[in-house]
């Protein structure tokens, strides 16, 4: 096993793939070009079987595994991604894999790794404490240890995504890059750098766990606290020795975001381009549109690294994210109980072409005298000069009329 990957080993990475792992999409992103300085493409890992790049790497991985370990099995720990791709691609080679999990893993990612065929142990509360359970039974059992960022053949397994950018790779160029172990970034970053010198890699975390970050500023692998996070697959405490020493070579720079700007992000990926992306797999282009690069290029090469997310915390998206963009607003009026009051009050809001979501008819709300009655309304509207609309006709039609969101 080499000690650090080469270009020839990406290479080599790639042929074994080939035929059993798809090349993922290229495409162009007009609205998000429109918001920016330069042209906007998304690398969609997201589309991939697993939905995450981490097959990549996993598969590269096994494929070397020797007939007498194919005997013993392997062992990985992942908070979801690698594990499923560890799963997917044990199973397609006739290898059992046991794969231990954070407690408070996604139930999705969970369930996933189980239909690929893999043993689950769920054990601690973070990553990192399943991956140093994962290398206890490796030592117990005998079964491989399949590591999910510091291994010379998971990077070379990732880095065939770069291989596959090499049409778009030039001094203008900018690749940005989600980074938790720093497995995918080396690996992209070693292939871009290898085809395109000037090419620039950008990677990104979240604020809620900056270890690269924190790592680069002192020198060495660092380990942060892990607080809780939309980008769960990037949320790992410390990143590799092997990860960290060749994001030091070939990274133009690490930077960070916000869960805001990430809800915001997985929100913008979904409404403008159709795209379901985890929040790790969104901080590229959170990081793009809250302006954290560094610099300005001509073309921007985000890497939408999975699709991995939890239906409930999309529908939080969506609501959150319409109430910030006034599609959705709350209203409370106070209306005289007697008959006719409720129709009249929603006659002039379906006038104003606004949708009814939900109403509640509360005649029992004590700030009020006994004869009036309390309605609140959350109302789907086309944004906020809509919204503002609204009100405005609700107050000339002599309603006292409360926005509550």
């Amino acid at each position: 096993m080499p000690l650090t990957p080469t270009i020839e080993d990406i290479r080599k990475a790639k042929e074994r793939i080939e035929g059993k792992i798809r090349p993922s999409p290229l495409v162009h992103s007009s609205s998000f070009s429109r918001l920016t300085d330069g042209d906007v493409f998304l690398k969609l890992e997201n589309l991939q079987e697993t939905g995450s790049f981490k097959v990549r790497g996993a598969y590269n991985r096994l494929s070397l595994v020797d007939a007498n370990e194919r005997e013993r099995g392997v062992v990985a720990a992942s908070a979801g991604n690698h594990a499923q791709g560890v799963a997917w691609a044990a199973t397609r080679l006739g290898i059992q894999a046991t794969i231990v999990m954070p407690e408070d893993v996604s139930i999705r990612k969970l369930l996933a790794v189980k239909d690929y065929g893999a043993e689950v142990l769920l054990y601690g509360a973070q990553f990192a404490d399943a991956y140093r359970r994962a290398e206890e039974l490796s030592r117990e059992t005998g079964k491989i240890m399949i590591p999910p960022f510091a291994d010379p053949y998971i990077v070379a397994g990732q880095g065939t995504i770069g291989l596959e950018l090499s049409e778009v790779l030039d001094e203008n160029t900018a690749i940005i890059v989600p980074v938790g172990g720093g497995g995918l970034i080396s690996g992209i970053a070693l292939a871009a750098k290898s085809l395109s010198p000037k090419v620039r890699v950008i990677g990104v975390q979240t604020e809620a766990c900056p270890s690269t970050i924190r790592s680069m500023e002192k020198g060495s692998p660092t380990a942060v606290e892990v607080c809780h996070t939309l980008a769960d697959g990037i949320a790992v405490n410390k990143p590799g020795d092997l990860n960290l020493s060749m994001i030091k070579k070939y990274v133009d720079d690490v930077v960070a975001v916000d869960e805001e700007s990430i809800a915001t992000a997985i929100l913008n990926l979904l409404d403008k381009a159709n795209i379901i992306a985890e929040g790790s797999g969104a901080v590229p282009l959170a990081a793009l549109m809250e302006g954290r690069i560094p610099f300005s290029a001509k073309r921007y090469v985000l890497i939408v690294s999975g699709g991995n997310i939890e239906i409930n915390t999309i529908d939080r998206i969506l609501q959150r994210g319409s109430i910030r963009m006034g599609r959705l607003i709350r209203i409370e009026v106070n209306l005289p109980d007697v008959p006719g009051s409720l129709w009249k009050l929603m006659g002039i809001i379906a006038q104003e072409k606004a949708n009814i979501l939900h109403i509640f008819h509360d005649r029992l709300n004590l700030e009020n005298p006994i004869q009036v009655s309390r309605v609140k309304l959350n109302l789907e509207t086309r944004g906020h000069d809509h919204a503002k609309e609204i009100l405005n006709k609700l107050r000339v039609a002599g309603y006292d009329v409360k926005q509550t969101l």
